[in-house]
């Protein structure tokens, strides 16, 4: 820390703060993940009462080795934080000016607890070159930089594409991995998946006498599921990366429900006409009527469940990016098969 202050009124703020940062910001202090792990103690702070003039002088002389200088923290004698103050505004203020009058107040700022994929979505929220952090006394322990907000949304970006895809936690550097460092990384929900996608075979093989009667229905079944899992996949995606930037939360999801429902419908009147004219080619009409009809119904589901599935793990405390991929796919094909082969059993009167 660099704490600017009056030349012949040093020590006590700076006494203050250099006790904190011995006793508080030692390795391992504070638990991975939080602000005060993430945090800088190198910034640039300047104690009440100076002049535009004296706050220059004092951050020339001072604070070379901070973070940054072009954003200072005006604290009082106990470390408390009373404002911020850019060196843009400094620069350009008359020189007798106070820098209380200066200085930006409120001050948006974290707790040392704050978990740091918090504290990356303020500093990008507001357009921030650094938050200050504060201990649960309230006093300015350490700044966290841009740079480091940006380093971890690029590693929580990572691990949820690993999740998305079913990969286990980060796996580092692809070039350096090892081959067994890959496996494990993969195998166990590829086995999982593998148990989960037993019930697709187990609903085809209810519906044998169906597939015998009109083995044309074979001919469908692969183009209907795997619109299921994708359209599942699709909102997924897209409610996965709107919870892990705070745009909805779980009281949003009957709303989300609705027009969801809405865009499902119109994406699967889309798709079951197109696939109606091949149903008629491939089997008449009553295959065509199936076919329709089941990716209608079968896009609504795979939709929903792709949109619900992220918010049932939040609420479980479970990382919702593990819904995001093959999970939404794997649950969205058992369910296509039993409505595929369901109507078809209802249609076709077997």
């Amino acid at each position: 820390m660099h704490c600017i202050d009056d030349v012949n009124t040093l020590s006590q703020p700076r006494q203050q703060a250099q006790a904190r940062r011995d006793g508080l910001l030692q390795p391992g202090f504070y638990p991975e993940g939080s602000a005060g792990a993430l945090m800088s103690s190198e910034y640039s702070c300047i104690v009440s009462g100076l002049t535009a003039t004296q706050a220059i002088d004092m951050l020339r002389r001072e604070a070379a080795d901070a973070e940054t200088i072009y954003q200072s923290y005006v604290l009082d004698e106990q470390g408390n934080l009373l404002g911020t103050l850019s060196l843009r505004e400094l620069i350009l203020a008359a020189p007798d000016r106070p820098i209380e009058r200066l200085m930006v107040q409120p001050v948006l700022s974290v707790n040392t607890d704050t978990p740091q994929e918090q504290v990356a979505r303020l500093i990008r929220e507001y357009d921030l070159l650094a938050l200050p952090v504060l201990d649960p006394r309230g006093h300015l322990v350490g700044i966290v930089t841009c740079d480091a907000a940006l380093d971890v949304m690029v590693d929580e970006a990572t691990e949820d594409f690993h999740k998305g895809a079913s990969i286990g936690t980060h796996i580092g550097n692809l070039k350096s991995a090892t081959v067994g460092l890959l496996y494990r990384k993969r195998v166990f929900w590829l086995v999982l998946l593998v148990f989960g996608n037993l019930f697709s075979g187990a609903g085809i093989a209810a519906f044998e006498d169906t597939i015998a009667a009109h083995i044309a229905l074979v001919f469908f079944l692969p183009l209907l599921v795997d619109s299921g899992g994708n359209a599942g996949a699709q909102s997924a995606t897209l409610m996965v990366r709107a919870l892990a930037t705070g745009e909805v939360v779980m009281r949003d999801w009957l709303s989300l429900l609705g027009r969801e429902c809405g865009v499902a419908l119109a994406l699967g009147a889309t798709m079951a006409a197109a696939v109606a004219t091949l149903g008629v080619l491939r089997g008449g009409p009553d295959i065509a009527l199936i076919v329709a009809s089941s990716m209608l119904i079968i896009v609504l589901l795979g939709s929903l469940i792709g949109m619900s599935l992220p918010f049932l793990l939040s609420q479980l405390k479970l990382d919702p990016a593990t819904a995001s991929g093959p999970l939404v796919t794997s649950i969205a094909d058992a369910a296509g098969v039993l409505v595929y082969f369901g109507i078809a059993s209802q249609v076709l009167d077997i």
